[in-house]
């Protein structure tokens, strides 16, 4: 990816696109969102939008990196907070962004998320204590959470429609250069200084996220707001000057009947709750908890610690240990990271359910794979074969589930509601985060951690039996298209088969 610039050199640096003025139809504009190509400005925007995704991306695995020296005493479920706490702040962040985001615009809300992430980086580095470390992690949390609602929706209004899925997917492949990233820092800090591992070293790694905080506060301060939101809150004006950005040229005239229009049929019916709505909310919904619960964050989140015991002899000592388990652990975010891409690839021509079907199904497969090498195999065969095992998981689901969740959550709801039900699905999103990676260190030592990987594979079946039964295609629709065609499922009985 090339070095980018200051906004003010990408909109120099952007190529317009020659296209008339709309004509006096007033869904032309929508019209003319859904087939604009787009340029390096639309992937500049993505990139700034998605940044909350990378900040979670790195949250999540630098703590699995600090984990072994964070010097308090802590339980079985202290441990789990300390991993999770900052889904739970999430779940509470993305449900409170909603209605914010609905009334006071997309834009607000990213750039302070950006600032409140970066402040809870820096409390994290700086805690005096257990309680107040856990504390940092849920105010990280909240900022996460937040973006993670209004992301995919801030793309999924300015998106072409037949290359939203590749923008919207981002989102998926900024969490695994967060992963990759932090996995990378830990490595070079804990090399570094290996004898100040309990005292400065997991501090830094922590501290650190403050870093691209501050640099998404910044370029997104210089970000336009949403056109669909503008749109929707008569803000014609500034609509005019964002659609200038995106190279489209419109006069207020032309803006005012597009509104006018809107207000008039569609939006009459967006305001409610219709029953098209709530079945979308239900697919978004239970789509998300199947992503968190079928086990991705396991091995992301605890490979240091799960990893490390196969790199401890008498002779290695436990930073040594630590560095060869988040070694072995970057290589997996590397194949989630290089997967991801595949799926950014794929997910505008397969679409969103034949490639999520593909995506359960191979995570079952291999989630099965990897329950019996650890039943039986042992030695150096069990370590790389397990290694296998798990990346060969993480490969379907980065390009098969991952990155298809937030697409459609972002792009199932009426501009008017959208907000506010993308932040119900990123709610059950990170809640199911929080429950799986807070009990995990419980099923683990209960259960042994061959059949927690079995229950995690008979899992991602049923999530191939819930997508075959009741998700439908959504690709090259849209978003109001889209909206028009959970209505018609509802009235044909919840058959998506029945609106081909």
């Amino acid at each position: 990816m090339t070095k980018m610039h200051g906004l003010d050199n990408l909109l120099e640096l952007k190529g317009r696109i020659s296209m008339a003025s709309p004509s006096k139809d007033a869904w032309h504009l929508t019209n003319i969102l859904d087939s604009n190509k787009g340029g390096s400005f639309y992937w500049s925007l993505t990139i700034m939008a998605t940044i909350g995704g990378f900040l979670f991306g790195y949250d999540l695995s630098n703590i699995g990196s600090a984990l072994n020296f964070v010097p308090y005493h802590l339980g079985s479920f202290a441990l789990g907070y300390l991993v999770a706490g900052s889904s739970l702040g999430a779940a509470i962040g993305a449900l409170a962004a909603g209605p914010i985001t609905d009334a006071w615009g997309r834009k607000s809300l990213l750039i302070m998320d950006s600032a409140i992430y970066a402040v809870g980086a820096l409390l994290s580095a700086f805690t005096v204590n257990a309680f107040m470390l856990l504390a940092s992690r849920t105010l990280i949390g909240l900022a996460i959470g937040a973006d993670s609602a209004i992301a995919t929706v801030y793309i999924a209004e300015y998106a072409p429609k037949a290359r939203r899925g590749s923008l919207a997917i981002l989102q998926q492949w900024m969490i695994t250069v967060g992963i990759f990233v932090a996995y990378i820092v830990g490595i070079v800090v804990f090399s570094l200084f290996p004898h100040q591992a309990t005292t400065i070293d997991w501090r830094l790694i922590l501290g650190l996220g403050a870093i691209p905080g501050f640099i998404g506060l910044i370029y997104r301060v210089h970000m336009p707001e949403s056109p669909r939101w503008l749109l929707e809150h008569n803000q014609l004006a500034r609509l005019q000057k964002v659609l200038g950005l995106l190279g489209i040229e419109a006069s207020l005239d032309d803006l005012r009947r597009t509104r006018n229009h809107q207000r008039d049929k569609a939006d009459r019916n967006s305001r409610h709750v219709t029953p098209g709505m709530r079945y979308a909310l239900l697919v978004a919904g239970v789509f998300m908890v199947f992503q968190q619960i079928t086990g991705i964050n396991i091995p992301l989140s605890y490979g240091p610690k799960i990893l490390k015991p196969y790199f401890t002899s008498g002779h290695v000592t436990m930073v040594h240990a630590a560095v060869s388990g988040i070694e072995a652990t970057l290589v997996l975010a590397t194949v989630n990271m290089a997967a991801t891409y595949i799926g950014f690839r794929l997910i505008d021509n397969w679409g969103r359910r034949r490639i999520s079907r593909v995506g359960y199904g191979g995570m079952a497969i291999f989630m099965i794979i990897a329950a019996l090498v650890l039943l039986y195999l042992g030695g150096l065969a069990r370590v790389i074969t397990l290694l296998i095992a798990l990346a060969g998981f993480i490969v379907f689901f980065a390009f098969g589930v991952g990155g298809t969740g937030w697409i459609i959550q972002g792009e199932y709801f009426p501009t008017a509601q959208r907000g506010r039900m993308a932040a119900v699905v990123a709610f059950a999103d990170w809640i199911a985060n929080f429950v799986i990676v807070e009990a995990f260190p419980v099923l683990q030592k209960g259960m042994g951690l061959a059949a927690v990987m079995l229950v995690f594979a008979l899992l991602s079946i049923l999530a191939v039996v819930f997508i075959s039964r009741w998700m439908p295609e959504t690709k090259g629709l849209s978003v109001e298209e889209i909206v028009a065609r959970f209505e018609r499922i509802t009235e044909n009985g919840g058959h998506p088969q029945n609106d081909p």
